[in-house]
């Protein structure tokens, strides 16, 4: 038997009384966390949920999410986790495509209603038989009719639960990818997945805080992979505390690592930049207060420019450790390890386990130095995508897992990604990779941020167009920084055409949303 809710068995027995979320003014122990889930999964048995059955959950980082993420595992089902700014139409076809028996969704607010958007989409889904509402406030009454209330599933279930066995190989999570090159699939995740993946990503943090005396902020979407396997599952298991912020917010993130003495912090690219330039107005006792606390930073997601990387761990004297990953392998393939040389830039060597290598179109591995796909196989590697038995025999061509990501490797072992496979601009003949062109004009002294993107062009196939955001009183305009790029990139790569904007569109999980920005230029 294995069960990804025996991290919260195991510490409710061994370390009844430790914390294990922190939300605002508002802890809850381990005994208490063991408890609450406890009575999800007496519920969701006495509504027939069976073994295997699936059962969404749409809620963002509140306590909610985990009280409901473990009982589900407990119960034998299948926990498929939601994006929180899906709309109706989405969510019902999230629903109906993952044949969920259930809906957990948080009432939201008046600027998102997900409570409403929720109940719209299980009415338009026949196969989910069960809506569950959870409130802001646990007391407040039901806003939403015909559903029901967590807080009855609290007052009336057993805190006592006897988990049901499930086997390694059972699936634990299906997690949706975001569907940028079509129609969203569900990652088939096991328990086995999931376990051993935690189990490695607790270990990156160890060399600089102690197990059971880390606290980390969770930021990261508990909805995507990061945020559940490197941050909640993975302290979970070391019986260490998670501060939970429901939504990323650079001044609410230093204050709460200063007031909840948190020591590890995950983000993606785009937090460290927020980070960073909240400094410029953060107050001096609180910088000092973050640099003191903060122990160790990871990075991923999405490549972390270097500029900002040392940027950063100028600013706060902290390491910020990278890694590589995707929804479909649990998700962490690769990482920088504490205990080896870290090279900035790279986002480091195969977690034990698992291979990884670069290679052409042929599926034959390329030289060190040249660039390729990557491809992955081991432990946390995915079962598959639910119900598309094509789509997961094109992605495990061979028994390798086909990421799609352009990277190459050194002699040492250590992977570097170039970019996505579909990002990459073809302009008159040649290879043209984003990534790189990004990490040149973050270097230009007035560009904050960029985002470079392919439009069609008649005579070229593809130009080079960059979007930027550029740092507050700046006085550079899209020709001068043109003209700069011209004197610091090879003819072919860089940019003809500069958007300058206030702001650039991201997703809920803050990666930069390109498919918008070329949509603007179609």
């Amino acid at each position: 038997m294995l069960n990804l809710a025996h991290f919260v068995r195991e510490n409710s027995i061994h370390h009844p009384n430790k914390t294990a979320i922190r939300f605002a003014d508002k802890s809850y122990s381990y005994a208490q966390l063991e408890a609450l889930s406890n009575q999800i999964a007496n519920y969701l048995v006495s509504i027939d949920i069976k073994a295997g059955d699936k059962v969404a959950l749409s809620c963002p980082n509140l306590p909610y999410f985990a009280f409901v993420y473990y009982g589900i595992l407990k119960a034998g089902a299948v926990v498929v986790p939601l994006n929180v700014l899906l709309k109706p139409r989405e969510i019902a076809y999230h629903l109906d495509d993952s044949d969920a028996k259930a809906l957990f969704v948080f009432e939201g607010t008046a600027e998102l209603p997900m409570g409403q958007m929720g109940k719209a989409a299980f009415d338009e889904t026949e196969t989910c038989k069960n809506l569950i509402v959870m409130t802001a406030n646990p007391a407040a009454k039901n806003p939403i009719e015909g559903s029901t209330h967590l807080s009855s599933i609290f007052a009336t279930n057993s805190t006592s639960f006897d988990m049901l066995a499930t086997q390694e190989s059972d699936t634990a999570v299906i997690l949706y990818t975001s569907g940028t090159t079509g129609v969203a699939k569900g990652a088939e995740l096991s328990h086995s997945n999931m376990v051993f993946n935690a189990i490695y990503s607790s270990k990156l943090f160890n060399k600089n805080i102690p197990v059971s005396e880390r606290t980390a902020l969770v930021v990261l979407p508990l909805f995507h992979s990061f945020g559940q396997t490197v941050l909640m599952n993975a302290m979970f298991y070391t019986a260490d505390t998670i501060s939970l912020l429901a939504r990323f917010d650079a001044e609410q993130t230093l204050e709460i690592i200063k007031a909840h003495d948190v020591n590890i912090f995950a983000g993606v690219p785009t937090m460290y930049w927020a980070l960073l330039n909240q400094v410029k107005s953060a107050n001096l006792e609180t910088i000092q207060a973050v640099k003191n606390n903060l122990k160790v930073c990871a990075s991923g997601g999405s490549a972390l420019p270097v500029e900002i990387l040392r940027a950063f761990e100028e600013a706060f004297d902290v390491p910020i450790m990278e890694g590589y990953g995707l929804s479909e392998t649990s998700p962490v393939a690769s990482f920088n390890h504490l205990e080896r040389t870290r090279k900035p830039g790279s986002v480091g060597q195969a977690i034990y386990g698992i291979e990884m290598k670069i290679v052409d179109e042929n599926d034959k591995e390329v030289a060190i130095g040249e660039t390729g796909e990557i491809i992955i196989r081991g432990h946390n590697v995915m079962k598959g995508y639910y119900k598309r038995p094509e789509a997961t025999a094109e992605a495990m061509k061979n028994g390798w897992f086909h990421s799609g990501d352009i990277g190459k490797i050194d002699e040492e072992g250590y992977f570097f990604i170039v970019d996505r496979v579909k990002d990459m601009i073809l302009r008159g003949g040649y290879n043209v990779y984003p990534r790189e062109i990004e990490e040149v004009l973050i270097t230009h002294p007035d560009v904050s941020l960029a985002a470079v993107i392919g439009i069609p062009n008649d005579a070229l196939g593809e130009e080079v167009c960059a979007y930027l955001i550029l740092n507050d009183g700046a006085k550079s305009t899209a020709e001068d920084i043109t003209n700069w790029s011209k004197e610091t990139m090879a003819n072919y790569k860089y940019p003809r055409i500069i958007r300058i904007r206030e702001s650039l569109p991201m997703t809920a999980t803050g990666k930069l949303l390109k498919r918008e920005l070329r949509n603007e230029e179609a």
